[in-house]
C-alpha cells in the first residue's frame, strides 16, 4: 500500500512526532510499504529516504509561537500532490486547516484520521485550572469536541494512539473507531544497560550517596509535562528521603523549572542527549522515572523508561498511567505534588531487589513499534479491500 500522511506536526527539529513518522516509515518500507509524508517547509523539496519513503515539503508560512513549526495555507497544493501520488490511504492529524483539506479532497483513497493529541488537556485545563474546576472546564469547551466531529464527518475512520486518548475523546462524545497503541524501538533500551558507576556519580552529582534514590525526569520544558510539579514532588519527599532528581531536556520553561529548583543540591538539570545509546544507559542506570503530565496521550517516555528496566511514577490518568506495570509503579493523583511525594516515598520504602525483578519482568512486555506498524497496516489494508468491494458492487 501507499499511505499519504499530510502531516503539519512534521519537522526536521520536531520531536515526537519526527522521530515517530521516521520509524514508522522505516518500518514500512520493510513490510513492503510505502509512507510519503507531506509536511510544511521554508520551501518546495523532497527529501528522499534510504530503503524507502520520502518526505514532500511545501513552501508554507512558520508557526507564530514556533519557527520549527509551519503552517499549511493551499488547499490546491495539497489537492495536488494528493492527486499526483494517488494513495491508497491518506492520514492526517492536524485538527485545523489541513482536517479540512484533506477531508475535502476528492481521490480514491481511503481517509484516516490520527488523534495524536489531546488539546483540552494539554492546554484549556493547564490554562484555566486556576479559575475553573476540570468539569467546568471540560463543558467550556465542548465545542472543540463538536467542531471535530463536524470535520471527522468527511473521513473514513478516526484513529487514535492509544487507550488513554480513546477514553478521553470518547467520553466528551467524539468519533473514536479505533485504538492503535503506538511502541518504541524496543532494541535500544534494556535493563541489561544498567551502569552502577554511572549510577553513583550522577548520585554524587544530586549530592547524594549511593544508598539514594536517582529520579529520572525526561522531556521538553513545556507546561504540559508540569515539571513544576514534579520538582515540588523531589523536594517534598526529599526533605525527609534520600532523594535525587535528574532533569533531562530542554524548552520554553527551562529558566522557570531552573527558579522553582532554587538552590536544591539535590536535583540537576542537564541538556538534551541526543545519543541513543548514552541516553537508554543512563535510562537503564537511575532507579525510577517520574513523570508529571497527564495529557500525555501515549506515554512514549514512560515506555521507554519501562523497556529498560525502571518503575514509574506517574499520574493517575493519561497514557503514562495506561502503560504502567501495576507492579513495577506508583500512581498518585495527577495534578497533586503532595500525592506525587508520596508516591516517590511508597517506592522508596519498597524492597529494592524485588522491585527491580518486577520491573525487568515488565520490561519484557512493552509494546514495540513494529508491532504497532503491522496491527495499523492490517487494519488500513482491511479498509482498503473494503471500500473497493462496495465501489465495485455499486
Amino acid at each position: 500500500m501507499r499511505i499519504v500522511d499530510v502531516n503539519e506536526f512534521y519537522s526536521p527539529t520536531g520531536g515526537g512526532v519526527r522521530t515517530y513518522v521516521d520509524r514508522k516509515m522505516g518500518i514500512m518500507a520493510d513490510m513492503g510499504h510505502e509512507l510519503i509524508v507531506v509536511a510544511p517547509g521554508r520551501q518546495d523539496r523532497v527529501e528522499e529516504r534510504p530503503g524507502g519513503g520520502r518526505i514532500i515539503y511545501l513552501k508554507s508560512p512558520g508557526m507564530p509561537f514556533d519557527r520549527n513549526y509551519g503552517l499549511f495555507w493551499d488547499e490546491g497544493a495539497i489537492h495536488r500532490v494528493l492527486d499526483d501520488l494517488d494513495p491508497d490511504v491518506v492520514e492526517c492529524c492536524s485538527p485545523w486547516r489541513p482536517a479540512w483539506f484533506v477531508g475535502d479532497w476528492q481521490g480514491r483513497a481511503v481517509k484516516a484520521f490520527f488523534m495524536h493529541n489531546d488539546n483540552i488537556a494539554a492546554y484549556a485545563q493547564r490554562w484555566f485550572a486556576g479559575v475553573a474546576s476540570h468539569d467546568q472546564i471540560e463543558r467550556g469547551f465542548a465545542w472543540y469536541s463538536r467542531y471535530m466531529n463536524r470535520f471527522l464527518e468527511k473521513y473514513d475512520v478516526v484513529v487514535t494512539n492509544g487507550p488513554a486518548l480513546e477514553k478521553r475523546l470518547r467520553a466528551r462524545g467524539v468519533r473514536i473507531d479505533a485504538a492503535m497503541p503506538l511502541g518504541i524501538e524496543r532494541g535500544h533500551f534494556s535493563p541489561d544497560l544498567r551502569d552502577t558507576r554511572l549510577r553513583a556519580a550522577l548520585l554524587r552529582q544530586c549530592g547524594l550517596p549511593e544508598d539514594g534514590m536517582l529520579l529520572l525526569g525526561l522531556g521538553r520544558h513545556h507546561g504540559e509535562k508540569r515539571w513544576p510539579l514534579v520538582v515540588d514532588a523531589v523536594a517534598r519527599a526529599g526533605a525527609t528521603l534520600p532523594v535525587g532528581l535528574v532533569l533531562i531536556g530542554a524548552g520554553a520553561q527551562t529558566k522557570a523549572i531552573q527558579r522553582r529548583i532554587g538552590g536544591s543540591p539535590h536535583i540537576r538539570m542537564f541538556a538534551p542527549v541526543y545519543d541513543r545509546e548514552r541516553l537508554a544507559r543512563i535510562m537503564a542506570s537511575c532507579d525510577a522515572l517520574i513523570h508529571g503530565s497527564e495529557a500525555e496521550p501515549f506515554g512514549l517516555v514512560a515506555s521507554e523508561a519501562m523497556a529498560s528496566g525502571l518503575p514509574l511514577i506517574v499520574p493517575d490518568t493519561g497514557g503514562c498511567a495506561e502503560v504502567a506495570d501495576r507492579h513495577a509503579s506508583e500512581l498518585y493523583a495527577a495534578r497533586d505534588a503532595e500525592s506525587a511525594a508520596a508516591a516517590i516515598g511508597r517506592l522508596f520504602a519498597r524492597d529494592p531487589a524485588m522491585l527491580r525483578r518486577a520491573a525487568a519482568v515488565a520490561a519484557r512486555h512493552v509494546r514495540s513499534d513494529r508491532e504497532h506498524a503491522v496491527e495499523l497496516m492490517d487494519y488500513y489494508a482491511g479498509l482498503v479491500a473494503a471500500k473497493q468491494g462496495r465501489e465495485l458492487a455499486a
